[in-house]
């Protein structure tokens, strides 16, 4: 038997000072639909997403909010693992950055990064972002102020220990000249131009004494790691490294193809200061990073003091996961930047879903249930290329807009046979176009899998039990 292949992917891990917003719902969406994918073509498949608990944004949100930091991340990453459920994922592990597995993990990163000679301590003054918790360049600001926070950076001076990230400059450049190292190729080129623009040692730790939320630097107590450091080994702490000899580290991560999801922001993160940590530690790179855009609201970017932020949990509770799903995965585009507002939402879900699948569904088999004595014997195998070649190029929305032109052609096709009245003067003929019909419809209900599981599971159990369904799979909101 050939043995199947083996994938593994994962989200970025969202900073838990905050509730879940529609833009992680949107990354960790596209992993999920990715992952259902690759089950259904056989590979073995490795799931991953998780919360990043330190720093010092978060400290100080604890402190503010006038609780105990570590019950405050515990409150925020239960949040978060409600995802599974209220969006239906399919992820294998859930991995917190304050966890004792991660935190041997980051240790033995600094351990090996050390060893290679790419860690130094030295003192640095320079502009420091509280938001990104980072220092930054003069280059990195717009007008004086942050470019992704609008605030102006505070000056800082403490001694910090850095990564020789200059040291990588070739190494990573050869990296990306791979094609399949980012998606989208523009990405590439945009990580690219970081590079040729020049790489600076970054420091990688703060002193204890200003912030003591974070995993303590090896031999040395008085400082903890940067909390980017820290949080990008999750990638590789979530499988068990550094455990490799017959870990999922190296079934999924050495011997399978590995791919991250990351919004557009983290291009520098991802691809350049996690992969020069990869190659100082002496790990494979990742095969693939791949970037969506950003969910705006009304032309404008979603922020609690607009009013304009989305909930993807009060969306559940409104319309269903299934439609939800539904929505960010077909309406939003995979990498660009896409906008969203409540009325869009409703809009789609009563066209396409309410009075497209729902109505098709309730149609096709209100006719099985009353001609049809059982269901048609459904074939065991289908020819989805076309369909799958669009989940190998990452283009999910194209996918869902395929499935949903197969939805207006069956509807076509019942319009212009009219079944329900040939059925009164030919019955052979009424019952083959009914058939036929359910069987269109089986094919549907497959495809819809990665997209919205739970409505390809119901479809299709009705479909065998030849049942119409007894209300409508999507009620029409007004």
């Amino acid at each position: 038997m050939e043995e199947k292949k083996t994938f593994y992917i994962t989200t970025t891990i969202p900073y838990v000072n905050a509730d879940p917003h529609v833009g992680f719902a949107l990354e960790i969406l596209q992993a999920d639909c990715l992952a259902r994918y690759q089950r259904l073509i056989g590979a073995e498949v490795f799931f991953s997403t998780g919360t990043d608990e330190h720093g010092q944004k978060i400290l100080e949100t604890a402190k503010k909010a006038g609780r105990d930091v570590k019950e405050y991340v515990g409150h925020y990453a239960e949040e978060f693992r409600k995802l599974k459920s209220v969006l239906n994922l399919s992820n294998d592990n859930f991995i917190r950055t304050s966890s004792e597995e991660h935190r041997l993990a980051a240790e033995e990163m600094w351990k090996r990064c050390e060893e290679a000679g790419d860690i130094y301590k030295k003192s640095y003054e320079g502009l420091y972002c509280v938001g990104c918790e980072r220092f930054l360049n003069e280059r990195d600001l717009e007008d004086g102020l942050c470019p992704i926070h609008k605030k102006e950076p505070v000056l800082l001076k403490e001694e910090n220990y850095f990564f020789r990230f200059s040291k990588y400059q070739d190494k990573i450049l050869e990296y990306l000249s791979l094609p399949k190292s980012v998606f989208p190729d523009w990405r590439r080129e945009e990580a690219i131009n970081f590079v040729k623009e020049g790489l600076e040692d970054f420091s990688i730790s703060r002193e204890k004494e200003r912030l003591g939320w974070g995993i303590p630097v090896p031999g040395d107590d008085s400082q903890v790691m940067y909390v980017w450091f820290d949080a990008l080994t999750n990638y590789i702490s979530t499988l068990g490294w550094p455990k490799e000899k017959g870990s999922n580290f190296e079934k999924f991560w050495t011997n399978g193809f590995a791919m991250q999801m990351a919004g557009k922001d983290q291009v520098r993160f991802q691809s350049l200061m996690w992969q020069a940590m990869l190659i100082s530690a002496g790990v494979k790179n990742t095969d693939t990073v791949f970037y969506h855009g950003f969910i705006n609201s009304g032309g404008q970017k979603m922020s609690k003091s607009l009013g304009n932020v989305i909930s993807p949990i009060d969306l559940v509770n409104e319309y269903g996961t299934d439609a939800v799903r539904y929505y960010l995965l077909r309406h939003i585009h995979p990498v660009e930047d896409s906008d969203m507002t409540l009325d869009k939402f409703k809009e789609a879900y009563n066209a396409n879903l309410a009075n497209g699948l729902g109505n098709l569904v309730s149609r096709i088999l209100t006719l099985s249930q009353k001609y049809l004595e059982k269901c048609p014997e459904i074939p065991e195998k289908s020819d989805f290329t076309e369909y799958f070649n669009f989940f190998e190029s990452f283009e999910i929305n194209k996918a869902a807009d395929y499935i949903w032109n197969e939805i207006s052609e069956l509807d076509k096709y019942i319009q212009a046979t009219e079944p329900f009245k040939i059925i009164k003067t030919d019955e052979a003929k009424g019952k083959e176009l009914i058939s036929e019909m359910v069987l269109r419809l089986y094919r549907i209900a497959r495809m819809l899998n990665p997209i919205m599981p739970q409505t390809n599971t119901l479809i299709k159990k009705l479909i065998k039990e030849n049942k119409a369904p007894e209300k409508p799979l999507f009620a029409r909101k007004d």
